[in-house]
Protein backbone atom coordinates (compact mmCIF):
# COMPACT_ATOMS: atom_id res chain seq x y z
CA UNK A 1 0.00 0.00 0.00
CA UNK A 2 2.78 2.36 0.83
CA UNK A 3 4.51 1.65 -2.48
CA UNK A 4 1.28 2.30 -4.38
CA UNK A 5 0.93 5.68 -2.68
CA UNK A 6 4.44 6.62 -3.70
CA UNK A 7 3.73 5.63 -7.31
CA UNK A 8 0.52 7.69 -7.39
CA UNK A 9 2.34 10.69 -5.93
CA UNK A 10 5.06 10.39 -8.56
CA UNK A 11 2.51 10.17 -11.36
CA UNK A 12 0.71 13.29 -10.12
CA UNK A 13 3.97 15.19 -10.08
CA UNK A 14 4.77 13.93 -13.57
CA UNK A 15 1.33 14.98 -14.85
CA UNK A 16 1.77 18.50 -13.39
CA UNK A 17 5.15 18.77 -15.10
CA UNK A 18 3.76 17.69 -18.45
CA UNK A 19 0.92 20.21 -18.31
CA UNK A 20 3.45 22.99 -19.03
CA UNK A 21 5.57 20.96 -21.47
CA UNK A 22 5.18 19.22 -24.79
CA UNK A 23 6.09 15.54 -24.64
CA UNK A 24 7.42 13.80 -27.70
CA UNK A 25 7.81 10.06 -27.72
CA UNK A 26 9.98 8.61 -30.39
CA UNK A 27 10.62 4.99 -31.13
CA UNK A 28 12.38 3.69 -34.17
CA UNK A 29 13.41 0.14 -33.24
CA UNK A 30 15.05 1.52 -30.13
CA UNK A 31 13.90 2.08 -26.57
CA UNK A 32 11.39 4.89 -26.41
CA UNK A 33 12.85 8.33 -25.71
CA UNK A 34 10.89 11.12 -24.12
CA UNK A 35 11.90 14.67 -25.15
CA UNK A 36 10.53 17.67 -23.31
CA UNK A 37 10.14 21.02 -25.16
CA UNK A 38 9.86 24.20 -23.21
CA UNK A 39 6.85 26.42 -23.59
CA UNK A 40 6.78 28.85 -26.56
CA UNK A 41 6.00 31.73 -24.26
CA UNK A 42 9.52 33.22 -24.54
CA UNK A 43 9.48 32.84 -28.32
CA UNK A 44 6.12 34.53 -28.53
CA UNK A 45 7.39 37.37 -26.39
CA UNK A 46 10.47 37.76 -28.62
CA UNK A 47 8.30 37.74 -31.72
CA UNK A 48 6.07 40.40 -30.23
CA UNK A 49 9.08 42.61 -29.46
CA UNK A 50 10.42 42.20 -33.02
CA UNK A 51 7.08 43.13 -34.53
CA UNK A 52 6.90 46.17 -32.29
CA UNK A 53 10.42 47.22 -33.35
CA UNK A 54 9.51 46.81 -37.03
CA UNK A 55 6.43 48.91 -36.53
CA UNK A 56 8.52 51.65 -34.90
CA UNK A 57 11.00 51.54 -37.78
CA UNK A 58 8.20 51.84 -40.28
CA UNK A 59 6.71 54.77 -38.35
CA UNK A 60 10.02 56.72 -38.22
CA UNK A 61 12.37 56.91 -41.24
CA UNK A 62 15.19 59.22 -42.29
CA UNK A 63 16.37 60.66 -45.60
CA UNK A 64 19.11 62.99 -46.75
CA UNK A 65 18.93 66.15 -48.83
CA UNK A 66 21.69 68.22 -50.46
CA UNK A 67 21.24 71.98 -50.72
CA UNK A 68 23.33 74.94 -51.89
CA UNK A 69 23.58 78.36 -50.28
CA UNK A 70 24.83 81.48 -52.08
CA UNK A 71 25.70 84.91 -50.73
CA UNK A 72 27.11 88.16 -52.12
CA UNK A 73 28.66 90.81 -49.89
CA UNK A 74 29.59 94.20 -51.29
CA UNK A 75 32.75 95.91 -50.08
CA UNK A 76 34.66 99.03 -50.98
CA UNK A 77 38.06 98.35 -52.61
CA UNK A 78 41.16 99.65 -50.88
CA UNK A 79 43.79 99.03 -53.58
CA UNK A 80 44.18 100.06 -57.23
CA UNK A 81 46.43 98.27 -59.72
CA UNK A 82 47.44 100.11 -62.88
CA UNK A 83 49.62 98.65 -65.65
CA UNK A 84 50.86 100.93 -68.40
CA UNK A 85 53.14 100.06 -71.27
CA UNK A 86 55.65 101.68 -73.58
CA UNK A 87 55.71 100.31 -77.14
CA UNK A 88 58.42 101.38 -79.59
CA UNK A 89 59.17 100.19 -83.12
CA UNK A 90 62.22 100.58 -85.36
CA UNK A 91 63.92 98.85 -88.25
CA UNK A 92 66.84 98.21 -85.92
CA UNK A 93 66.45 96.08 -82.79
CA UNK A 94 68.98 98.22 -80.93
CA UNK A 95 67.23 101.41 -81.85
CA UNK A 96 63.83 100.08 -80.75
CA UNK A 97 65.34 98.97 -77.47
CA UNK A 98 67.15 102.26 -76.78
CA UNK A 99 64.10 104.36 -77.57
CA UNK A 100 61.99 102.16 -75.33
CA UNK A 101 64.48 102.41 -72.47
CA UNK A 102 64.48 106.22 -72.64
CA UNK A 103 60.68 106.47 -72.61
CA UNK A 104 60.27 103.79 -69.95
CA UNK A 105 62.63 105.61 -67.63
CA UNK A 106 60.57 108.78 -68.01
CA UNK A 107 57.36 106.85 -67.38
CA UNK A 108 58.78 105.33 -64.19
CA UNK A 109 59.67 108.76 -62.83
CA UNK A 110 56.24 110.15 -63.75
CA UNK A 111 54.18 107.37 -62.15
CA UNK A 112 56.26 107.44 -58.96
CA UNK A 113 55.69 111.16 -58.62
CA UNK A 114 51.97 110.87 -59.34
CA UNK A 115 51.34 107.85 -57.10
CA UNK A 116 53.05 109.36 -54.09
CA UNK A 117 54.72 107.80 -51.08
CA UNK A 118 53.72 104.21 -50.28
CA UNK A 119 52.94 103.16 -53.83
CA UNK A 120 54.61 100.06 -55.24
CA UNK A 121 56.07 100.60 -58.72
CA UNK A 122 57.77 97.82 -60.65
CA UNK A 123 58.53 96.56 -64.15
CA UNK A 124 56.08 93.74 -64.80
CA UNK A 125 57.06 92.74 -68.33
CA UNK A 126 59.52 93.30 -71.14
CA UNK A 127 59.55 91.99 -74.70
CA UNK A 128 61.64 92.60 -77.83
CA UNK A 129 60.65 90.75 -80.98
CA UNK A 130 60.87 91.08 -84.76
CA UNK A 131 57.97 92.21 -86.90
CA UNK A 132 57.48 90.08 -90.01
CA UNK A 133 56.20 90.93 -93.45
CA UNK A 134 54.20 88.17 -95.09
CA UNK A 135 53.82 87.82 -98.87
CA UNK A 136 52.04 85.14 -100.79
CA UNK A 137 54.22 82.22 -101.85
CA UNK A 138 57.26 83.81 -100.18
CA UNK A 139 58.93 83.21 -96.83
CA UNK A 140 58.30 85.91 -94.20
CA UNK A 141 60.87 88.67 -93.93
CA UNK A 142 61.73 90.92 -91.00
CA UNK A 143 60.53 94.46 -91.56
CA UNK A 144 61.41 95.84 -88.14
CA UNK A 145 61.48 95.29 -84.38
CA UNK A 146 59.11 96.08 -81.55
CA UNK A 147 60.01 96.60 -77.88
CA UNK A 148 57.44 96.52 -75.08
CA UNK A 149 57.98 97.52 -71.46
CA UNK A 150 55.16 97.21 -68.91
CA UNK A 151 55.11 99.11 -65.59
CA UNK A 152 52.68 98.15 -62.82
CA UNK A 153 51.68 100.52 -60.04
CA UNK A 154 49.89 99.28 -56.90
CA UNK A 155 48.54 102.06 -54.69
CA UNK A 156 46.17 102.52 -51.76
CA UNK A 157 45.26 106.14 -52.52
CA UNK A 158 42.49 105.57 -55.06
CA UNK A 159 42.06 109.28 -55.74
CA UNK A 160 45.41 109.33 -57.60
CA UNK A 161 44.60 106.67 -60.19
CA UNK A 162 43.64 109.19 -62.87
CA UNK A 163 46.75 111.27 -62.20
CA UNK A 164 48.98 108.19 -62.57
CA UNK A 165 47.46 107.34 -65.96
CA UNK A 166 47.75 110.92 -67.17
CA UNK A 167 51.34 111.26 -65.97
CA UNK A 168 52.36 108.00 -67.62
CA UNK A 169 50.76 109.01 -70.92
CA UNK A 170 52.45 112.40 -70.91
CA UNK A 171 55.83 110.78 -70.20
CA UNK A 172 55.61 108.42 -73.18
CA UNK A 173 53.38 105.48 -72.23
CA UNK A 174 51.15 104.59 -75.17
CA UNK A 175 49.36 101.50 -73.85
CA UNK A 176 47.17 101.07 -70.74
CA UNK A 177 47.15 97.31 -70.29
CA UNK A 178 45.09 96.96 -67.15
CA UNK A 179 43.28 98.92 -64.47
CA UNK A 180 41.62 97.07 -61.60
CA UNK A 181 40.52 97.59 -58.04
CA UNK A 182 40.79 94.97 -55.35
CA UNK A 183 40.46 94.44 -51.61
CA UNK A 184 43.76 93.82 -49.86
CA UNK A 185 42.17 93.00 -46.48
CA UNK A 186 39.29 90.83 -47.67
CA UNK A 187 39.02 88.36 -44.76
CA UNK A 188 36.13 90.11 -42.93
CA UNK A 189 34.05 90.36 -46.11
CA UNK A 190 34.79 86.75 -47.07
CA UNK A 191 33.83 85.52 -43.58
CA UNK A 192 30.57 87.45 -43.75
CA UNK A 193 29.73 86.01 -47.17
CA UNK A 194 30.55 82.49 -45.99
CA UNK A 195 28.35 82.90 -42.90
CA UNK A 196 25.40 84.13 -44.94
CA UNK A 197 25.79 81.34 -47.51
CA UNK A 198 25.83 78.71 -44.75
CA UNK A 199 22.72 80.16 -43.15
CA UNK A 200 20.92 80.14 -46.49
CA UNK A 201 21.82 76.48 -47.08
CA UNK A 202 20.62 75.50 -43.60
CA UNK A 203 17.40 77.46 -44.09
CA UNK A 204 16.74 75.60 -47.35
CA UNK A 205 17.26 72.23 -45.62
CA UNK A 206 14.84 73.18 -42.83
CA UNK A 207 12.24 74.35 -45.35
CA UNK A 208 12.49 71.05 -47.23
CA UNK A 209 12.19 69.11 -43.96
CA UNK A 210 9.02 70.98 -43.01
CA UNK A 211 7.55 70.39 -46.46
CA UNK A 212 8.20 66.65 -46.03
CA UNK A 213 6.65 66.65 -42.57
CA UNK A 214 9.88 66.06 -40.70
CA UNK A 215 12.80 67.87 -39.10
CA UNK A 216 16.55 68.24 -39.56
CA UNK A 217 18.27 65.98 -37.05
CA UNK A 218 21.91 66.48 -38.06
CA UNK A 219 24.27 67.95 -40.65
CA UNK A 220 26.05 65.11 -42.43
CA UNK A 221 28.49 67.15 -44.54
CA UNK A 222 29.21 70.77 -45.43
CA UNK A 223 31.81 72.20 -47.78
CA UNK A 224 32.65 75.54 -49.33
CA UNK A 225 32.65 75.87 -53.09
CA UNK A 226 35.06 78.17 -54.91
CA UNK A 227 34.67 81.70 -53.65
CA UNK A 228 34.63 84.34 -56.37
CA UNK A 229 36.39 87.67 -55.80
CA UNK A 230 36.56 89.34 -59.22
CA UNK A 231 38.23 92.75 -59.35
CA UNK A 232 36.49 95.70 -60.92
CA UNK A 233 37.90 96.32 -64.39
CA UNK A 234 37.64 99.96 -65.41
CA UNK A 235 39.97 99.89 -68.41
CA UNK A 236 37.29 99.12 -71.02
CA UNK A 237 35.25 102.19 -70.10
CA UNK A 238 38.32 104.41 -70.20
CA UNK A 239 39.39 102.99 -73.57
CA UNK A 240 35.96 103.66 -75.08
CA UNK A 241 36.11 107.25 -73.85
CA UNK A 242 39.48 107.80 -75.47
CA UNK A 243 38.52 106.06 -78.72
CA UNK A 244 35.26 107.99 -79.10
CA UNK A 245 37.02 111.31 -78.63
CA UNK A 246 34.81 112.37 -75.72
CA UNK A 247 37.90 113.18 -73.65
CA UNK A 248 39.48 116.54 -74.43
CA UNK A 249 43.16 117.37 -74.27
CA UNK A 250 44.18 118.26 -70.75
CA UNK A 251 41.05 116.74 -69.24
CA UNK A 252 41.94 114.36 -66.36
CA UNK A 253 41.09 110.71 -66.88
CA UNK A 254 37.78 109.97 -65.08
CA UNK A 255 37.83 106.92 -62.81
CA UNK A 256 34.67 105.47 -61.26
CA UNK A 257 35.63 103.02 -58.52
CA UNK A 258 32.33 101.39 -57.50
CA UNK A 259 32.22 98.41 -55.15
CA UNK A 260 33.43 94.83 -55.12
CA UNK A 261 31.18 91.75 -55.02
CA UNK A 262 32.51 89.10 -52.65
CA UNK A 263 30.74 85.82 -53.45
CA UNK A 264 30.55 82.62 -51.43
CA UNK A 265 28.83 79.28 -52.03
CA UNK A 266 28.24 76.42 -49.59
CA UNK A 267 27.00 72.89 -50.27
CA UNK A 268 25.33 71.13 -47.34
CA UNK A 269 23.97 67.61 -46.79
CA UNK A 270 21.37 67.31 -44.02
CA UNK A 271 19.61 64.28 -42.54
CA UNK A 272 15.85 64.63 -42.17
CA UNK A 273 13.78 62.51 -39.82
CA UNK A 274 10.25 61.92 -41.09
CA UNK A 275 7.27 60.45 -39.25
Amino acid sequence: MRKLLMIVTSLCAFAAFCSAQTVEVTSAGKPAMIAFHQSNTALLEGSTQTQSSDATTRATSATRVMVTGDAIVQAQPDTAIVTVGVVTQSQSALKAQQENATKSEAVLRAVKAAAGVGAEVKTSGYNLQPQYLYRENQPPTIRGYEARNAVTVRMSDLTKVGAVIDGASQAGANNVENLSFTLRQDRPARDQALTEATREALSKAQTMAQALGGRVVRIVEVQEANALRPPIIAYDEMRRSRASGTMQMGEPTPIEIGSLDIRSQVQLIAEIEMK
